[in-house]
């Protein structure tokens, strides 16, 4: 493959992810309207439902900046939806955690969630789905590896 066939492939799956992050995003944005949430909060408290975790950790698994998560952040303890715990591990990087009220705002998503994952796997097919999944998961992996988990090579 020539190098610029090389080129064309990389300008190509970054336009599209891009196009995918923004319908992503769109989508998001309607289902999680209707629960008093935006789609990046829905993001952070969806990152902590399992676990309490810091900042920068949020940041790291979500691929964004821990800046933009801290603000976030803030915004749901202003808003009753997460709050702040100490952590163990590092005493100066509190673990974000959701409140009652925020695991009721995210579960207040799971139905319309559950309609629309149904319609695109119907529209998709649940195989291809999947193999498109493990596609972009691999490409993830792949990149990391290419860069050492940075930001930029």
């Amino acid at each position: 493959m020539s190098q610029r066939a090389e080129q064309e492939l990389l300008s190509g799956a970054a336009l599209a992810t891009f196009r995918l992050n923004g319908q992503f995003l769109s989508v998001a944005e309607e289902l999680a309207r209707p629960a008093g949430l935006t789609a990046a909060w829905w993001q952070v408290l969806g990152a902590v439902l399992a676990e309490p975790l810091p900042v920068a950790g949020i940041a790291r698994e979500m691929g964004i900046t821990r800046q933009s998560v801290q603000r976030i952040a803030d915004l749901l303890v202003d808003r009753g939806l997460a709050e702040y715990q100490p952590n163990p591990a590092h005493r100066r990087a509190k673990l974000i955690t959701p409140t009652p009220a925020g695991r009721e705002a995210v579960s207040g998503i799971d139905p319309a969630h559950a309609a629309f994952a149904a319609r695109l796997a119907q529209a998709m097919g649940p195989e291809k789905l999947r193999d498109a999944l493990a596609a972009m998961r691999r490409l993830s992996a792949v990149l990391d590896e290419l860069t050492d988990g940075q930001e930029s090579p």
